[in-house]
């Protein structure tokens, strides 16, 4: 007899987070490699926070809290989303989690019943599928065109629509492809979803403050005030804040979803560390002009390694609007043979080449959602960002 769900049979371990174990495992055993699979920011968490929580632990915050979080992290999550997001929540409309991740697992787990279908477009970051899959629901994974930024346009989604759909589950700016939704693009999607009563919109904002190019966000619910009361706001402090271990998201949304999602909770995680939250309160109320600064560190990034590798024969890419990512079409590289004769077929076959032959960690497109591409983190400094492009481009030289 398994030991193991018959349910998990349909669920893979995540991609990135696979790769991320791999590389750790080859540098611990003395390997030349350069990482770039982890979506994990290179800054160091800012003073101010890390202060906050040495405070907190003197003054003996370290006990449980309420499920949901503090009050004084609830205060700051509904300040921020007013700041930011011109959005208000009252205190029964917002909950705290360890990790945006788990606020998204919590908000499929409450409401999605066996055969609930939830809307995922493509490419999309690689947990959103295996968590639904994982609650009992369907998702429904909707390719969007390299022409359209790889974003849902409104008749993708109308023609997703069916009788069990429950979610719409939007990312922006998206993980992998930097892509963000403009206002207009919002507003389309919101003439679409206020013609399906039932279904519910949640939008994971965690790369809100990594925006390029002088773009302004935009979040779905203020853009559809009136689709408020079906949308669920998704953040945490991980990306911006730099504060990835602390491990503190956060969602605003309906009352009566908060509260399953409380419920859930309480019977699973407890609550998120007292500690971290203390910090996150910190973070979200405390000086933000140093977000705009390493949001310029990321783009420049950006614009270097884009200079290095877009010229690649059998390399493409798309210029990404936020996020700290860059999604590498390589299906020019498809056919050409390795040193040791071995034909590359797919973007998993490019993503092994190149950890082989240029000792660089890259994540292959199908984890998300969309071939033939590989997804590399520009979360890194510069210097190694551009050993990595030589690297990429000196093995890629040596295909025949």
């Amino acid at each position: 007899m398994s030991m193991t769900a018959e349910r998990l049979s349909r669920v893979k371990a995540s991609a990135s987070e696979a790769a991320s174990r791999k590389a750790r495992e080859l540098l611990a055993a003395g390997v030349d490699l350069v990482s770039l699979a982890t979506g994990e920011p290179d800054f160091d968490t800012p003073d101010h926070i890390i202060e906050a929580a040495i405070v907190a632990m003197r003054k003996g915050q370290t006990r449980y809290t309420a499920s949901d979080g503090t009050v004084e992290l609830k205060k700051a999550i509904g300040l921020k989303f007013q700041r930011d997001n011109n959005l208000v929540y009252a205190p029964d409309e917002i909950l705290a989690s360890s990790g945006a991740k788990n606020v998204v697992f919590l908000a499929l787990m409450a409401s999605i019943d066996p055969g609930d279908e939830v809307i995922v477009p493509a490419p999309h970051w690689v947990s959103y599928t295996d968590m639904t899959i994982l609650v009992g629901g369907t998702p429904v994974v909707v390719k969007c065109s390299q022409n359209n930024s790889y974003k849902l346009d409104a008749h993708s989604l109308e023609e997703a629509i069916t009788p069990r759909t429950k979610w719409l589950l939007l990312n922006t700016p998206n993980n992998p492809t930097g892509s963000v939704y403009s206002k207009a693009d919002l507003e389309a999607l919101a003439e679409v979803v206020r013609r399906h009563p039932r279904l519910l919109v949640m939008t994971d904002e965690i790369y809100e403050h990594i925006i390029f190019d002088g773009l302004e966000f935009h979040s779905f619910a203020s853009v559809a005030p009136d689709l408020k009361s079906r949308t669920l706001t998704v953040n945490g402090v991980s990306k911006a804040y730099a504060m990835t271990g602390w491990r503190v998201g956060y969602a605003g949304g309906p009352a009566e979803l908060i509260a399953s999602m409380r419920r859930v909770q309480s019977q699973s995680l407890g609550s998120s560390c007292s500690i971290s939250q203390a910090a996150a309160a910190a973070a979200l109320t405390g000086p933000q002009d140093y977000l705009a600064e390493r949001s310029a560190a990321f783009q420049s990034r950006r614009d270097r390694v884009i200079s290095l590798l877009n010229w690649v024969p059998g390399l493409t890419c798309l210029r990404p609007e936020g996020a700290f990512y860059l999604f590498i079409g390589c299906e020019g590289l498809f056919g050409r043979q390795t040193p040791e004769g071995k034909i590359l077929h797919s973007d998993s076959d490019v993503a092994e080449f190149i950890v082989e032959h240029a000792k660089v960690m890259v994540v292959g497109g199908a984890a998300y959602g969309l071939s033939p591409h590989f997804r590399i983190s520009i979360a890194t400094s510069m210097e190694r960002l551009e050993d990595a492009c030589q690297r990429i481009t000196g093995a890629i030289a040596k295909l025949k």
